[in-house]
C-alpha cells in the first residue's frame, strides 16, 4: 500500500488523544453514604470491572476512528500493474485531436464526439487532486494552466473543429514545456486522435525521457472515399466580360474505390452558372472544364461545389476572379514606329492604352502602368534609362522593340543593369528572313495560346530577319530553327523584361502580322499584372499580394489593412513595401474567443474601403483520409517502455483497462467508511452499554 500524500500520515499522532483522556480521567468523585455497607461493596466491584471494559471499548473505536480519517486524508491506494506511483509532483496532460478529418463518423457519431466521450469517461478515474491539463490543436492561452479533472470535464464541451493540424512532434513539445513549468515529478501524456498520416509528421523521431509516460489512444480509423479540389486554373490570361471564359479543376479521390458520376457545380456570385459530371479511379485525379460569362467588371466570387459524405469540410473550394483587369500600357516610340502595337491594345477594354514620343514623356508616370512598350528608340539614355530601370526593379515589365538603326553603346548600358549582355546590330536584306521555329507548346508561356481555334495558323510561322543578337538570359519564347533568340523574357527584381529581336516593320518580316503576333501580345500584357492565386491556403499562414498605387501614399501607410468576413473583422501581422502587400494570418490561440477563421471569402478593407476580395480554403492534407492503424503504431513506438498503445478507444473496457494498468486501487473510501463505522461503534457503546 502506498500514499498520494504521505505527509497526512502525521495525523496518526492525534491516536494519542483518547488515550490521554483515557489514562487522565479527572472526574471528581462524590461520596454517598449507604446503610448497609455489604451491599454498596459487591455493587461497587461489579461495575468497576464492567466500567472498565467499556471504556477500554471506546477508546478503542476512538482511537481507530481517528487513524482511519488519517490514513484516508493520505490517500492509499494499491499500486497499478505497472508500478505507476500517481505522485502528486506529476501532471497528467490530455491532449484531444480536433482537426478537420475528426469530422469522420462510426457508428453515426464522430470521431472528436467519440474521443471527448472518452476523455470524460477517463476523468472520473483521476482523483479529484489530480493536477490536469487539456490541449487541442487551438493552442490556446486557456491551455497554458492546471486544473483538477472537473475542470478539465468543463472544458470539453468547448472543444470544436479547427482548421489547423498539428504534427506530433509539436504536440509532445508543446504539452512538455508547458508541464516543466508546472511539475517536478513523472509527467503521464495521453493523444486522442485518428493519427492521419498526412498531417501526423514523424512518428519515429519521437522519443520521451525515461521518467514521463505517453499512453496513444487512436480513434478506430478507418480509410473513407474522399474527393477534394487539388486546384483551378483559367484557360485564358484573364476573365473577360460578355465572353465565353474556360475553367479547369482538377479534382483528387483519395480513396481506394472509383467515384462515378459526380456533379460538380460551379458557382459565380453565389449563382450557379455552369456544372459538369466527373468520374474519377481510385487514388487518382481527373480534370474538368466549364464554361461561364460574367457581367461587369471587379472581383467575382467563384465556388466549386459537390456532395461527398461523410466528409464535408472540404466541398466547397472557394476562389475569386478578377474579371475584365484594366491593364495599363504605356508606349514609347522612337522614329519610324509602326501602329501594330496600337491596334493590338487600344481596340480592347481590357487595357487602357497610351502613347508617347519617347523623347517628351514624363517618367513620373511609368510607375502607374503594368507595361512600358519601348519601340523603336535608338538612344536609351538619360532621365529614361535609370526610369525603365527603377521600374522594372518594382514589379513592372518593359518590351523592348529595337530601332531599325541602334545605338547598340546606348542598348548595352541600359540593359546590361539586367544581366543582358553581349548585344549586337547587323544591317539585313531579303536574304536574312527565315522562318521560326514553332515554340514549345509546353512551355508555361504558350499553355494557353494553343488552342483549338488558332492552332493550324500558329502552325504556319512567320518568316522574319533579326537586326539584334544578344547572350540569352532567362527564358527563350521565341527562336529560328538554327536556335538564334528572337524573343526572350528575363526576370529582375519584381518585373520582367522582353527582348524582340527585330522591328515590326515589314521589311523585317511578317511577324506582325502573323496570328501568333497578337496572343503574345496579349500574353506579355496579361503577364506584367502580378499572377496572383485565384485561392490561398491555410497552409500558407504567410501572403503577398500586389495593393493599388493610391495605398503606397505615406498617408495611407499610416492606417492598417484588415481582414473582414461577415461581421469578424482581423488586423493581421502585415508589411507594405511598394506595391506589395505581406500578410501573415493571426494562429488559432491569438483569435479572441468569438473569432474563429473558416474557408470562405475574406474582404481587404483599409479605412472602411473594400480594397479587394481574397478566398481561402483548408489543407488538402487534411483531407487526405488514411491513417495509422494500430499495428502502425506499435510499430513505430516498439523499443520505448514508457510509450503503450491502447487497441481501441470505443472498446467498453476501456477506461477500466487503463485504470487496472496505470492506477491503483484508491482505498481512501474505504478508510472514511471504516472510520464512520467506528464512531458508530463508540456512540453505541456509549449509548447502549450499561452493564
Amino acid at each position: 500500500m502506498q500514499f498520494l500524500y504521505p505527509g497526512f500520515l502525521w495525523g496518526l499522532l492525534a491516536v494519542s488523544i483518547p488515550v490521554i483522556v483515557h489514562l487522565f480521567n479527572f472526574r471528581k468523585t462524590k461520596k454517598v453514604y449507604f446503610t448497609n455497607v455489604a451491599f454498596l461493596k459487591a455493587v461497587n466491584v461489579t461495575t468497576s470491572s464492567f466500567s472498565r471494559l467499556k471504556h477500554l471499548l471506546v477508546m478503542a473505536a476512538r482511537m481507530l476512528a481517528i487513524a482511519c480519517l488519517a490514513l484516508a486524508f493520505a490517500q492509499p491506494f494499491l499500486p497499478s500493474k505497472t508500478g505507476n506511483t500517481g505522485k502528486a509532483s506529476g501532471i497528467a496532460s490530455i491532449y484531444i485531436d480536433n482537426s478537420l478529418s475528426m469530422q469522420n463518423e462510426l457508428d453515426k457519431k464522430s470521431y472528436l464526439d467519440k474521443a471527448i466521450a472518452k476523455v470524460e469517461e477517463l476523468l472520473n478515474v483521476f482523483p479529484q487532486g489530480a493536477r490536469m491539463q487539456l490541449l487541442t490543436n487551438d493552442f490556446s492561452s486557456d491551455e497554458h494552466g492546471i486544473a483538477n479533472p472537473q475542470k478539465i470535464k468543463d472544458r470539453t464541451t468547448t472543444i470544436q473543429l479547427t482548421h489547423t493540424p498539428r504534427t506530433f512532434e509539436h504536440i509532445l513539445k508543446r504539452q512538455s514545456s508547458l508541464a516543466a513549468k508546472h511539475s517536478t515529478g513523472s509527467n503521464q501524456y495521453l493523444w486522442f486522435s485518428d493519427f492521419q498520416k498526412s498531417t501526423a509528421g514523424n512518428l519515429s523521431t519521437i522519443k520521451l525521457d525515461s521518467s514521463s509516460h505517453l499512453f496513444v489512444i487512436p480513434v478506430q480509423a478507418k480509410a473513407f472515399q474522399n474527393v477534394l479540389v487539388d486546384s483551378v486554373w483559367l484557360n485564358t490570361p484573364f476573365v473577360r466580360e460578355m465572353q465565353v471564359n474556360t475553367l479547369s479543376v482538377k479534382l483528387t479521390n483519395t480513396g481506394e474505390r472509383a467515384v462515378e458520376n459526380l456533379q460538380v457545380k460551379l458557382f459565380i456570385d453565389d449563382t450557379q452558372v455552369s456544372s459538369s459530371i466527373a468520374s474519377i479511379p481510385a487514388k487518382g485525379s481527373t480534370n474538368t472544364t466549364f464554361t461561364f460569362t460574367v457581367r461587369g467588371k471587379g472581383y467575382k466570387k467563384g465556388r466549386i461545389s459537390f456532395d461527398d459524405t461523410p466528409i464535408t469540410f472540404d466541398n466547397d473550394y472557394y476562389f475569386v476572379l478578377n474579371a475584365a483587369p484594366t491593364i495599363k500600357v504605356l508606349h514609347l516610340k522612337g522614329q519610324n514606329t509602326t501602329n501594330y502595337i496600337q491596334q493590338v491594345f487600344d481596340n480592347d477594354s481590357v487595357f487602357s492604352y497610351r502613347s508617347f514620343a519617347a523623347s517628351n514623356v514624363d517618367v513620373g508616370q511609368f510607375k502607374a502602368n503594368n507595361l512600358v512598350v519601348l519601340e523603336g528608340v535608338a538612344n536609351l539614355e538619360g532621365t529614361i534609362k535609370s526610369a525603365l530601370q527603377d521600374f522594372v526593379r518594382t514589379g513592372g515589365s518593359i518590351l523592348v522593340i529595337p530601332s531599325s538603326t541602334p545605338n547598340v553603346a546606348s542598348y548595352n548600358a541600359f540593359l546590361n543593369a539586367f544581366s543582358i549582355r553581349g548585344i549586337a546590330s547587323k544591317n539585313v536584306t531579303a536574304a536574312d528572313l527565315a522562318p521560326l521555329a514553332e515554340p514549345a507548346k509546353s512551355s508555361p508561356f504558350f499553355l494557353d495560346i494553343f488552342d483549338n481555334s488558332t492552332h493550324k495558323d500558329m502552325m504556319l510561322m512567320p518568316n522574319q530577319a533579326a537586326n539584334l543578337t544578344w547572350q540569352v538570359v532567362g527564358e527563350k519564347l521565341l527562336s529560328f530553327r538554327n536556335n538564334q533568340a528572337f524573343l526572350t523574357v528575363s526576370s529582375t527584381g519584381q518585373g520582367k523584361v522582353y527582348l524582340l529581336g527585330s522591328p515590326l516593320e515589314s521589311n523585317f518580316g511578317d511577324f506582325a502580322r502573323n496570328a501568333l503576333f497578337v496572343p503574345v501580345m496579349y500574353k506579355i500584357a496579361a503577364l506584367s499584372v502580378r499572377q496572383e492565386p485565384t485561392a490561398y491556403s491555410f497552409r500558407d499562414n504567410t501572403f503577398t499580394i500586389e495593393v493599388d498605387e493610391a495605398n503606397v501614399d505615406e498617408a495611407n501607410k499610416q492606417s492598417a489593412f484588415q481582414l473582414r468576413k461577415g461581421k469578424m473583422e482581423l488586423t493581421p501581422i502585415q508589411n507594405l513595401n511598394g506595391k506589395q502587400l505581406t500578410i501573415e494570418l493571426p494562429k488559432a490561440n491569438q483569435l479572441n474567443d468569438n473569432q474563429s477563421i473558416e474557408s470562405g471569402y475574406y474582404e481587404l478593407v483599409r479605412r472602411g474601403k473594400v480594397e479587394r476580395v481574397i478566398a481561402f480554403n483548408y489543407d488538402n492534407a487534411e483531407s487526405n483520409m488514411d491513417f495509422y492503424t494500430v499495428d502502425e503504431l506499435k510499430s513505430l513506438f516498439a523499443g520505448q517502455k514508457n510509450v503503450e498503445v491502447f487497441d481501441k478507444i470505443d472498446d467498453a473496457n476501456f477506461v477500466k483497462t487503463f485504470k487496472e494498468q496505470h492506477f491503483g486501487v484508491a482505498l481512501w473510501k474505504y478508510f472514511i467508511i471504516a472510520a464512520l463505522l467506528f464512531f458508530a461503534t463508540e456512540i453505541a457503546l456509549i449509548r447502549f452499554l450499561k452493564g
